[in-house]
């Protein structure tokens, strides 16, 4: 199964976050507009994020939900049809939650940087740094700590918890989508 180390932070200067992605990167900016759609899902998250009418992703995955670098191990299905998909999985596992959300996309090296606008959560920094066979978690983690100190992350602001999650709270329903 695919896997990646992630960290996410709340950004607290979008302008310095773009200006210190754009300098790393290799590649982008690339801006995407999601949404992730949550269903109920024992030992893992299981989503469908709705890139365009004729195109979406069914992801699994499985990951801790703590505020520090962390292994994120995944399955990606694409599909033509997300919107048929979407009403069998609701009517066949029931939805949990919807995530909005723009995504401003880097490449660096091994790296996915994502800046990202959630609606009705406001900004994050989320780094994917997806592992090559023959690398450890370790390898992973000193990577995203290089750059969290490149962007000049503190601590306080790295979160552990899924968007899905921070939006539930928000709205007063609890965790969702890890039962």
């Amino acid at each position: 199964m695919p896997s990646n180390i992630e960290i996410k932070a709340v950004l607290t200067n979008r302008a310095a976050a773009e200006a210190t992605a754009a300098r790393l990167s290799d590649a982008g900016p690339e801006t995407i507009h999601q949404e992730d759609f949550f269903f109920s899902s024992n030992g893992a998250r299981l989503k469908l994020r709705v890139l365009a009418p004729d195109y979406g992703e069914l992801i699994r995955y499985e990951r801790a939900d703590i505020a520090d670098p962390r292994r994120s191990r995944y399955l990606v299905a694409r599909t033509p049809d997300p919107q048929v998909l979407l009403e069998i999985l609701t009517a066949t596992l029931g939805r949990t939650g919807v995530v909005r959300k723009t995504r401003t996309l880097y490449f660096a090296g091994q790296t996915r940087i994502h800046i990202d606008q959630v609606a009705g959560l406001g900004d994050f920094l989320e780094l994917e740094v997806v592992l090559q066979p023959e690398q450890s978690d370790a390898d992973g983690k000193t990577i995203a700590a290089a750059l969290l100190s490149d962007f000049g992350i503190d601590k306080e602001q790295l979160i552990g918890k899924a968007y899905v999650d921070l939006l539930a709270r928000q709205l007063g329903q609890g965790t969702l989508g890890t039962d």
